[in-house]
C-alpha cells in the first residue's frame, strides 16, 4: 500500500463509565463504549442495522455535568466524559419508562429480553392503573394475507418498522407514524389499506419489532392454537437461492417445518434486511397440510 493510499491513524478518546477508565475510537456512541465494556444496557428503540431514533429512553445514561439523562445510543462520547449507567436517577427513568409501555401495550410476546430488563428494574405497570382499561392502542389484530400480522395492541411506536421501511433498508417509505399523543399510531400514506399502499411486502419491519406488534402469519397461527415453540425450535443458516446476491438466511423450524426466515444484522450483505422472496419464498420447501 502506496503512502497516498495508507488509512489516517484512528483518534480514541478516553472516558470514565462506571469509574472505568476507557478509551474507544472517536465518534463512537455511549452505547458503543458500554458494548465494548460489556455493560448490559437496555434498548428498544435501537438496532446494530438502523439509524438511532431517540424515542424509547430505556437506554439513558447519567453523564456529568449535564442537566438532563441522555440516550446512550446516539450521544458520541467525549474526551474526559464521565458516565454512569447504574445510578439510581437512572435506574428509576427505565423502571418507570417500561412501566409506563407495559401499562399501555400488551408486551406478552416481547422478545424475553425486555421481559427481563422490567424484572431486573422492579418494574410494575400495575402502578399506572387497571392495564386493561388504560390500553392506548387496543384494537383488533390485521390480518389480510398469508404472508404477515400487524398487532397494534402490542405496538410501542419504537419507530424500528418506520426505519426499516425507509432510508435505513428498504426505500419504500410506506409506512409512518400520523396522529398525536395516545392517537399516534404506525400508519399507510393516507391511511390506505395495505394492499394499495406502496408496501412491497419485503418483511423487514417484522425483522425488527421487538415486541410482537409484526409478524409472521405462521408464528400468529400458531401461537393462536398453541403450538408455537421456540425452545423447540432449531435455526439454520443458509444462502437464499432466488437470485444471485447471496443473502444469508435463517431458518427457523420447529416439528423439520420451517416457520419463519430471518437473517442477520451483522451479515455483510443483507444486513439483516431481505426480500419478499427471501422472506416469505419458503412454502414450496415443504408440502402443505
Amino acid at each position: 500500500m502506496s503512502e497516498t493510499t495508507k488509512k489516517p491513524p484512528e483518534t480514541f478518546v478516553e472516558i470514565t463509565l462506571d469509574g472505568n477508565k476507557i478509551s474507544a475510537p472517536e465518534g463512537s456512541t455511549i452505547l458503543d463504549v458500554c458494548k465494548q465494556a460489556n455493560i448490559d444496557t437496555p434498548t428498544l428503540c435501537w438496532a446494530e442495522n438502523l439509524t438511532p431514533v431517540n424515542v424509547c429512553r430505556v437506554c439513558v445514561v447519567e453523564v456529568e455535568d449535564s442537566r438532563a439523562l441522555v440516550p446512550s445510543c446516539s450521544r458520541p462520547i467525549e474526551e474526559g466524559m464521565v458516565v454512569s449507567t447504574e445510578s439510581e436517577r437512572v435506574n428509576t427513568s427505565r423502571r418507570m419508562v417500561l412501566e409506563l409501555l407495559a401499562s399501555s401495550v400488551e408486551l406478552d410476546r416481547a422478545d424475553k429480553e425486555i421481559i427481563e430488563w422490567m424484572n431486573y428494574y422492579g418494574s410494575n405497570p400495575d402502578r399506572m392503573g387497571n392495564s386493561n382499561e388504560v390500553k392506548t392502542s387496543k384494537q383488533p389484530v390485521k390480518i389480510q394475507d398469508n404472508l404477515y400480522v400487524r398487532d397494534y395492541e402490542r405496538c410501542i411506536l419504537c419507530y424500528k418498522c418506520v426505519e426499516a421501511c425507509g432510508e435505513d433498508a428498504q426505500h419504500t417509505f410506506a409506512i409512518a407514524t400520523a396522529g398525536r399523543g395516545f392517537e399516534a399510531h404506525i400508519s399507510t400514506e393516507f391511511d390506505v389499506e395495505l394492499p394499495e399502499s406502496a408496501c412491497v411486502y419485503c418483511g423487514n419491519c417484522i425483522g425488527v419489532c421487538p415486541t410482537g406488534a409484526l409478524v409472521f402469519k405462521t408464528e400468529h397461527d400458531m401461537r393462536e392454537d398453541n403450538s408455537w415453540n421456540p425452545d423447540n425450535q432449531k435455526v439454520t443458516e443458509t444462502i437464499c437461492g432466488f437470485c444471485g446476491v447471496g443473502c444469508n438466511l435463517e431458518l427457523h423450524t420447529q416439528d423439520e417445518k420451517i416457520v419463519k426466515v430471518t437473517s442477520p444484522s451483522d451479515h455483510s450483505v443483507t444486513e439483516g434486511h431481505l426480500c419478499i422472496k427471501g422472506r416469505f419464498g419458503w412454502q414450496h420447501a415443504q408440502p402443505k397440510n
